[in-house]
């Protein structure tokens, strides 16, 4: 599955992220993945947002919000 991450975002129409998103529920499905696990992921996605929209705001946080999400991900197992 090939995700169009070079389309500029001004471009896009207002239903892409709802294609895009039956797109890969549909993909995990068919690839064996079961609604728990699918659920997971979306808990997982929710989560590194939540750290970038908390570092956002916290004017004086020490680290980038980009540096966080990236050593989330890399505690990850």
């Amino acid at each position: 599955m090939a995700l169009p991450f070079d389309v500029d975002s001004r471009a896009r129409d207002g239903r892409a992220l709802t294609i895009l998103a039956k797109t890969i529920y549909r993909e995990l499905r068919a690839e064996g993945y079961s609604a728990g696990e699918v659920m997971a992921l979306a808990s997982e996605l929710l989560g590194l947002v939540a750290v970038e929209v908390k570092d956002r705001r916290a004017p004086n946080s020490e680290t980038a919000p980009a540096a966080r999400v990236e050593a989330s991900l890399q505690a990850q197992p």
